[in-house]
């Protein structure tokens, strides 16, 4: 009976400063699961020096709008949709069972995009993706489906899941590629360090599901290169 989809919790963690909580907030919104993704396309298209080298700005302006639809607007649009319609209860997603449909959503517009940079460059009017960005794809795939899975036992954190992938996916760089990543993979750790904090001051999330979230992210980035190249 303990591991049926609960309702909403009330944390039984003392209470912070105000200030704290605030702050806690901020982080939690500017970090949500369907921005840091886009930060990370962010960092690839205008920091990474050489990943997108050969595109044009209107060529990396349509690369950004990709991943910005299918990782971030299509995901919130989802979610009032839903609330509008009555399948969840708050766009907040606060209980295990709100979460599910989603999630499930999410994995649509994850497999739609994983699917369609994978075979961009197979005809002669597209330009092939870079295959990190395919991996990263895959990636978030493959969280949503680990996650629904979890989200049966435990209300997993998915800024957890998001911090965990995003780390990851920097350490992989920093050992593919010829690049110094270590002031990159610091701030990474940071924010990863700081969105957990934020999480355990701002919701009743416990630490268990916050390990788990970042155990899912973790493992989700390092199967999605070998499951990528194992399909071909």
């Amino acid at each position: 009976e303990q591991h049926q989809l609960q309702e909403v919790r009330v944390s039984e963690r003392p209470p912070q400063p105000l200030a704290l909580r605030v702050a806690a907030t901020v982080i939690s919104y500017i970090f949500h699961p369907v921005f840091v993704p886009v930060y990370i396309m962010l960092f690839l298209l205008y920091v990474h020096p050489y990943m997108f080298g050969d595109f044009t700005s209107r060529s990396k302006a349509l690369v950004l709008g990709q991943a910005f639809v299918s990782m971030t607007f299509f995901p919130l649009v989802s979610v009032l949709l839903m609330k509008g319609l009555g399948f969840v209860r708050s766009v907040r997603l606060e209980t295990q069972r709100d979460r599910i449909i989603p999630i499930i959503a999410c994995m649509t517009w994850y497999f739609w995009l994983a699917y369609v940079w994978k075979n961009m460059g197979k005809t002669n009017d597209t330009v092939p993706m870079p295959k990190e960005l395919v991996y990263l794809a895959s990636a978030m795939f493959i969280t949503t489906v680990i996650g629904l899975m979890a989200n049966i036992r435990m209300k997993v954190s998915l800024h957890a899941i998001a911090a965990g992938l995003m780390v990851t996916f920097l350490f992989q760089l920093a050992l593919t590629q010829e690049l110094n990543f270590g002031l990159y993979l610091t701030a990474g750790i940071l924010v990863a360090g700081l969105i957990c904090s934020a999480r355990l001051i701002v919701s009743d999330h416990t630490q268990q599901e916050l390990y788990a979230g970042l155990i899912i992210g973790i493992v989700s980035m390092l199967a999605a290169p070998p499951l990528i190249n194992m399909l071909g």
